[in-house]
């Protein structure tokens, strides 16, 4: 009889010292965690200027809905705001502000806009992909319509766009 209950209270002893001393031990470090490191500690090179506009300031410059369609706010944050334009429940087109200053480089935004030939409602405009158009208003800010449906052309997003409030925005600060 004291042989099983020994048996029980070694295996229960061994058993808390391997828990233990598995959970005491280091964790190894895995393969990305070196990389994820560096870049939650970088400061330079971010994608958004500390001054880079609220994305709560351009809600007020989209297009207010009309004859059947819906807007509906899916993304805001620093430098930027989206919504999806839907009529009949069916998502249409994508419209967004985004604020291009900070950003550097080739990964400019505002860059492709400088060798446009093409402007709507006296900004420069630029097409991007078969899908996309956008605008720049105020050398700063970019306002874009993507089509999400093929029944939503390129006429419609030039349309869309002229319905934001692009003069207003130019002199936002």
């Amino acid at each position: 009889m004291i042989v099983p209950r020994t048996r029980r209270i070694l295996a229960t002893l061994f058993l808390c010292l391997l828990l233990l001393t598995t959970a005491c031990t280091p964790k190894t470090p895995g393969r990305f965690d070196q990389a994820q490191q560096q870049s939650s500690q970088q400061k330079s090179g971010q994608a958004i200027a500390k001054d880079a506009t609220q994305g709560s300031q351009f809600n007020k410059f989209f297009p207010n809905p009309q004859d059947g369609y819906q807007r509906v706010y899916t993304q805001e944050k620093k430098g930027f705001s989206e919504a999806k334009l839907k009529k009949a429940g069916k998502d249409l087109a994508v419209l967004s502000i985004s604020d291009t200053q900070g950003v550097k480089g080739t990964s400019n935004p505002a860059g492709k806009f400088k060798t446009s030939t093409k402007s709507i409602a006296g900004y420069p405009a630029v097409s991007q992909g078969t899908t996309g158009t956008a605008v720049l208003v105020a050398d700063r800010y970019q306002v874009k319509v993507q089509s999400r449906d093929p029944s939503f052309t390129q006429s419609d997003r030039e349309a869309w766009i002229q319905k934001f409030n692009l003069d207003g925005l130019s002199r936002l600060k």
